[in-house]
């Protein structure tokens, strides 16, 4: 059973450290908030590396779509491209292309923050 949240006796813990986590990762959140976004990361995922072409033929989505999602993805460094020929292709970025600016990387720093913090608020959502 969830317990709500009470707003007139809720008092924010000091936290600046989990703020400044959660704002690295709201490009991440706002850019995954599209289902399709979600969709293209996980056949990134899935397929290492992928040009327009190839994840245009394994959604349902025109060309200009898919190119205006990765668009979006890119700028909220969830990807990372590279020209093979006339070609571009699309990957996640890792931890090993950017450190702490990869995405992956900030969301686990929160999620080790937030499990820090908050331990027996997030033990009981398991």
């Amino acid at each position: 059973m969830f317990k709500f949240l009470n707003i007139q006796t809720f008092k924010p813990m000091n936290t600046p450290s989990i703020q400044n986590e959660l704002a690295a990762c709201l490009p991440l959140f706002n850019a995954l908030g599209d289902p399709h976004r979600q969709t293209i990361l996980l056949l990134l995922a899935k397929h290492g590396q992928l040009n327009v072409n190839r994840i245009t033929e394994l959604m349902p989505l025109s060309r200009p779509a898919v190119s205006h999602h990765l668009k979006l993805m890119k700028q909220a460094d969830i990807v990372r491209v590279a020209q093979v020929g006339n070609e571009r292709f699309y990957r996640i970025k890792t931890p090993a292309d950017g450190g702490d600016t990869c995405p992956i990387s900030r969301l686990a720093a929160l999620v080790t923050s937030l499990q820090a913090h908050f331990p027996t608020q997030l033990e009981t959502l398991k």
